[in-house]
């Protein structure tokens, strides 16, 4: 599945009607939360599996992880539509400026514009 394909079939689930905002609405906030609850339980999760499975992760764990996973993306990707943004968008800029990045030799930097 493409990222645009997604996102377009996953908007059609949101409660505040996925169209894009230009002000911070009550639907713009709840994405933004939720995409920070989400990634907090991927890190929970992970924190447990470090803490009581000495770090070894199970077929069980891939499965909740990827649950979690799910989420996030989720979320990311309706937050994406409400900036009128496409998920190939965020894709291909992210890996754009990572490979800048690499080129460069600043992966290991500082900084969101290094």
């Amino acid at each position: 599945m493409k990222f645009d394909e997604y996102q377009k079939k996953a908007i059609t689930t949101d409660l505040y009607g996925g169209q894009p905002q230009t002000t911070l609405t009550t639907g713009f906030i709840n994405k933004v939360l939720g995409l920070c609850g989400e990634a907090g339980e991927v890190a929970e999760k992970i924190k447990k599996i470090q803490r009581s499975q000495d770090g070894k992760i199970t077929k069980e764990n891939r499965q909740e992880l990827m649950k979690e996973l799910g989420d996030v993306l989720w979320y990311l990707s309706a937050l994406a539509r409400y900036l009128d943004i496409s998920l190939d968008e965020v894709a291909q800029a992210n890996l754009d400026k990572l490979f800048d990045r690499k080129a460069r030799g600043v992966i290991k930097g500082e900084g969101d514009n290094r």
